[in-house]
């Protein structure tokens, strides 16, 4: 494990958004879903998220997520990911989602 400083911690901007689209991307080399998320003040933005296995999109509309905002955007295949939803590798190699507990304004910061 490296560590960090304080200072490069600071230089993350991690975000709470809403889902408000879930679209397949058949175009990505594994299984994902294209997501719009709703940042509030910091407006939409998009990501891609290999999180098929355990989400279905019905389930994911209306869900709050922890993501990283202030990545570059990343282009896979004909699409642009502008935000990195957060969550935990299972065994498996598969993504359970970070959230928060309790309901809050979207765009609110982690730290």
């Amino acid at each position: 494990m490296e560590l960090i400083s304080w200072a490069d911690f600071e230089k993350i901007d991690i975000r709470i958004g809403t889902i408000t689209e879930v679209s397949d991307f058949p175009k990505a080399r594994n299984p994902s879903y294209q997501l719009k998320i709703d940042f509030g003040i910091l407006g939409t933005k998009n990501s891609a998220a290999q999180i098929t296995h355990h989400y279905a999109k019905e389930d994911l509309l209306g869900r709050q997520v922890v993501a990283v905002v202030n990545f570059p955007p990343k282009q896979i295949a004909n699409f642009f990911s502008e935000c990195l939803v957060l969550g935990v590798y299972t065994e498996e190699k598969q993504v359970i989602l970070l959230q928060p507990q309790q309901a809050v304004s979207n765009g609110m910061k982690i730290g």
